[in-house]
């Protein structure tokens, strides 16, 4: 990127947020923040109306605002494989939001950025969905506004293994998505703690006019949890899979710890590190039992022998062949 379209670039985000840090200016383009200083003030000898604070960060003056802006035929191509996400990945209202958001964004592109956004529309597609994890409503639309707006949030939802629901007051601290589901970290008045709640198992949710005590931000709760987990002392397993079926098993692997492999010509030596081998690993691994070869630990090894017992005491070999 060239020091003009750097600069743009600088400004357009200063419009993005009230208050923007040096640091995150010099992180978002690579550069020292003596740049980042000498580019801000090449900005207010061009005339814009911006002041900064120290340790604070850089902000325009109200009611200033850019021309109208043109999007790059890369950019366009983002927002349109986005929109292809969207529809297959989120609620109907966000879907909904997504997709007015994008006639506006449609509306500015140049007349060659619209002929080949509209090419490519039947050109972009995302499939191979297991199943349909998509929220229902507009779940995640109503769990973001509370976030937002610091609203507290009556839901009436059923666990898993519980055949009746239940009402619940929380306050979201916001939505991720992981292993095929959104999720949302929140307050829960019933429990008393923080819960996590799947969205598709949210029957309905309403905002209430009830507002959010002062709480961490989903951002500050994973790091808190991940620090926690990584207090806990961490199990190694290393096995050894035949190479023709590895590829199989690379989707799935990281759900259960995976962290590294080795490749060599026959075989696929893997390693993981978990907490327990209560079930997740063990069971999986049974998958692939006839193709895979456990190096360590024998903790592992006596988890699935004891499956596997189980298995042919439920499901018994004949003892023998009738002629």
């Amino acid at each position: 990127m060239n020091r003009f379209d750097r600069i743009t670039a600088i400004l357009i985000q200063l419009q993005s947020k009230r208050v923007v840090k040096a640091q995150d200016l010099a992180d978002r383009f690579g550069i020292s923040l003596r740049t980042v200083y000498r580019d801000i003030r090449s900005l207010e000898e061009a005339g814009v109306p911006l002041y900064g604070e120290a340790g604070i960060g850089y902000s325009l003056v109200d009611g200033y605002r850019l021309p109208p802006i043109m999007f790059t035929r890369e950019e366009a191509m983002a927002f349109l494989t986005a929109e292809k996400l969207m529809e297959k990945f989120t609620d109907g209202s966000l879907q909904q939001h997504f997709g007015s958001a994008m006639y506006k964004v449609k509306a500015v592109l140049r007349g060659s950025e619209k002929d080949m956004v509209e090419t490519l529309e039947d050109n972009i597609l995302v499939m191979n969905m297991k199943q349909d994890k998509k929220s229902p409503g507009n779940i995640l639309d109503v769990l973001l506004e509370a976030t937002a707006e610091k609203k507290v949030v009556k839901l009436v939802y059923r666990a898993f293994g519980n055949e009746e629901n239940s009402e619940r007051l929380i306050e979201p601290l916001g939505i991720f998505h992981e292993n095929d589901n959104w999720y949302s970290i929140a307050w829960c008045h019933l429990r008393e703690s923080y819960r996590q709640f799947r969205a598709d198992r949210i029957i309905s949710v309403a905002i209430t006019e009830k507002p959010q005590q002062e709480r961490t931000s989903l951002k500050e709760y994973y790091e808190q949890h991940q620090k926690a987990k990584e207090a806990v002392a961490l199990i190694k397993a290393v096995i050894r899979v035949d190479k023709s079926v590895a590829k199989y098993m690379e989707q799935q692997r990281h759900y259960f710890g995976f962290i590294s492999d080795k490749v060599t010509e026959d075989y696929v030596e893997m390693t993981f590190l978990l907490r327990s081998f209560e079930e997740g690993l063990p069971r999986w691994l049974l998958m692939f039992a006839d193709c895979t070869e456990i190096i360590e630990p024998q903790e592992l090894k006596d988890k699935i022998a004891l499956l596997l017992e189980n298995i042919v005491q439920k499901h018994p070999l004949r003892n023998s062949i009738e002629v």
